[in-house]
């Protein structure tokens, strides 16, 4: 009998030569024999299966488709908030502060060709024709035995629903486990891509009637974009000579606030030192950072950087990450900047929130006591209590992580918390006190941190009470008393004591975790918001994922039709494949009605090119311009004419012809 080489029942082809094992089962002898391409004899194969053997199912689907107006900038307001960092009441304790490649489940061998090996597979092998690697959705809905580790599928005979198929390419016979699922009764699936309606759960939150079907909505567009306008934005050099053109390793500078004038001298209250911020570009990476500059600083000690190593450390949602800490004098004098995640759109707390003069001069001149019950919030102009609750969940995550790492904040401020899009807060600037103050004295960098907590607690309780009362003016001392009234009358009592917790003085330290049975049921209120935002997100994209696809078949469409030459052939875009894709393109565009206007139907075009895209065996008729010749072709034998075109493009413009 004639003899014939097995293998690849685990995808791997290996060398004839080496003995096989001896086993007394003969399926698992066969077995041994396939992993080291002994020789087998057919006769003998099919006498030992004959009875194990599925043979493959003729109604087995053989097609699978192939898977186929402007952002304010961040503006950092330089009023006097220094007594953010200042305790309200004395504490005796506190001081001054000087087998990725295999998704789960899946295993080498079941369900896969020998025809689909990567960087093994004989030349030969009709590969195009036999599967894809798109999933076939039954797959989903009918339980297989995918998960079966390499030597079970190899040793151990076929279970039930596996199918053995055989095939033979250049003279060798491959035999591999087929773990497709037969198609199940009455079940039909699109072979085509197609767009699904909106999941119920997010068509029902949909704010608009009429939100877009084909495409994000138009509010999270127009923030994208946005996004990425600043993100590339770039200045005038000529105009603004003082920005230099490279600091480092960073390039395209951009200021995100007003610079500084030169002549300046006067501080600012937060550091101490004229700061200023910028964008600008990593040539390392080529991603966006954010520079903040402290001018004039010279850093003298490097032991700092033992604290900064550690904020390096900290990834945080609601922390802008510190990556860096350089000196330079590319600005004309000793710098110290500090490099930041940059987070385009972002503006502070303070511009957000407290730019209203008149929210101050109607906090001082109320009249307080004469009041007919509470007043509704949006006639006083407050804050809705679920927006503060919000970022009192945000800001305490935030600092719970910073304590838990050894470190303190130092910058709870309104000048220093960016908020992106509606509700999201992140903690800027970290770090900065740490090397700005660092006392070369002290032999524990970390000694005072359990200080600088507690002033942490106390800078968030006055973060909480201006939110609360819609003003600055209410954390001054002097105006107490009445901001605590405004907060009990116009808010629930777990905001008051809160506030109250975090800014009277205790006779213990204090923990960010001692506020959590206030915030209470509200975490999880905050949590269910974060999901819905999740969920409408998702939405949005499941609604863009096909575009890039499409849009790829049209560049390439492009590239093809209309070329005025090819290979000194001005005829070659006219004849051919390339007359079927030019007669398709008209089907596609440029459709008219029975009275010759035109017939534009987004639907048409969209299914259109998804058809082409996975090559279904509809027919189309193709009209001539002239009207005279009409051709009747499949999306399948569109498909062979698009790609073989466009191959033969790539291959001429890497100078293989």
């Amino acid at each position: 009998p004639r003899k014939y080489r097995l293998g690849m029942l685990d995808e791997r082809i290996v060398p004839v030569g080496s003995k096989a094992r001896k086993s007394k089962n003969p399926i698992g002898c066969l077995a041994d024999r396939c992993k080291t391409g002994v020789p087998i004899n057919m006769v003998w194969w099919n006498r030992v299966t004959e009875n194990n053997l599925q043979t493959p199912n003729p109604s087995a689907s053989e097609f699978i488709p192939k898977g186929g107006s402007t952002s304010r900038l961040s503006n950092v307001s330089q009023s006097s908030m220094s007594a953010f960092s200042q305790a309200l009441f004395s504490h005796p304790s506190m001081g001054s502060p000087a087998t990725a490649g295999l998704a789960p489940g899946m295993s080498l061998s079941a369900g896969s060709s020998p025809l689909h090996s990567p960087k093994i597979t004989p030349h030969t092998s009709p590969a195009p024709r036999r599967r894809s690697h798109t999933p076939n959705p039954a797959n989903y809905m009918v339980p297989t035995s995918a998960s079966a580790s390499v030597a079970n599928a190899v040793s151990q005979p076929p279970s039930t629903g596996q199918v053995i198929q055989k095939e033979t390419v250049g003279g060798t016979t491959y035999f591999y486990t087929d773990t497709t699922p037969a198609p199940v009764t009455g079940m039909v699936f699109p072979n085509y891509h197609i767009y699904h309606p909106a999941a119920p759960h997010v068509a029902y939150m949909q704010p608009k009637a009429n939100a877009p079907s084909f495409f994000m909505a138009d509010e999270l567009r127009q923030e994208l974009i946005n996004r990425h306008l600043i993100t590339m934005a770039q200045i005038d050099q000529a105009d603004i000579p003082a920005v230099p053109a490279e600091v480092d390793s960073y390039h395209s500078l951009f200021p995100l606030e007003p610079l500084p004038p030169p002549n300046r001298i006067q501080k600012t209250s937060n550091f101490g030192y004229i700061t200023s911020c910028y964008k600008a570009v990593n040539s390392k990476d080529d991603l966006p950072y954010c520079l903040r500059r402290i001018h004039g600083f010279r850093l003298v000690n490097t032991k700092c950087m033992v604290l900064v190593d550690m904020w390096k450390k900290i990834q945080h949602s609601n922390i802008v990450t510190l990556r860096e800490v350089f000196t330079t004098k590319a600005f004309g004098e000793h710098s110290l900047v500090f490099a930041y995640d940059f987070h385009a759109g972002g503006e502070t707390m303070m511009s957000r929130h407290f730019n209203d003069p008149s929210a101050d001069a109607y906090f001082t001149k109320r009249k307080w006591g004469q009041h007919d019950g509470p007043l509704p919030r949006q006639h006083a102009g407050l804050l809705p209590e679920s927006l503060i609750w919000a970022y009192i969940v945000q800001l305490s995550s935030a600092l719970r992580t910073i304590h838990t790492a050894g470190l303190a904040c130092r910058v709870m401020d309104p000048t220093k918390i960016l908020v992106t899009g509606k509700t999201r807060l992140r903690v800027n600037c970290v770090g900065i006190f740490d090397v700005l103050t660092f006392d070369n004295s002290q032999n524990n960098p970390l000694a005072l941190m359990a200080q600088f907590q507690q002033a942490d607690l106390i800078s968030l309780g006055k973060v909480v009470l201006a939110l609360a009362c819609n003003s600055l003016s209410g954390i001054q001392r002097e105006n107490l008393q009445k901001a605590m009234e405004l907060v009990t009358i116009n808010y629930s009592s777990d905001l008051k004591n809160l506030i109250l917790y975090l800014l009277t003085d205790q006779n213990r330290l204090r923990s960010v975790n001692d506020i959590m049975p206030m915030i209470g049921a509200r975490f999880y209120t905050q949590l269910d918001a974060a999901q819905m935002r999740n969920d409408v997100i998702e939405e949005d994209l499941a609604k863009e994922v096909q575009n890039g696809r499409l849009f790829r078949l049209l560049a390439k469409l492009g590239t093809i039709n209309e070329r005025p030459e090819f290979q000194k052939d001005p005829t070659w875009s006219e004849t051919g494949d390339r007359y079927l894709l030019k007669l398709f393109r008209d089907h596609l565009f440029h459709q008219v009605t029975e009275a010759g206007t035109p017939w534009i139907d987004l639907s048409h075009i969209i299914s259109c090119l998804n058809k082409l895209d996975a090559g279904v065996p509809e027919k189309i008729s193709l009209i001539s311009r002239d009207e005279k010749s009409v051709l009747v072709v499949t999306y399948s034998d569109l498909k062979r004419c698009f790609e073989n075109t466009f191959q033969e493009l790539i291959a001429a413009a890497n100078g293989q012809l």
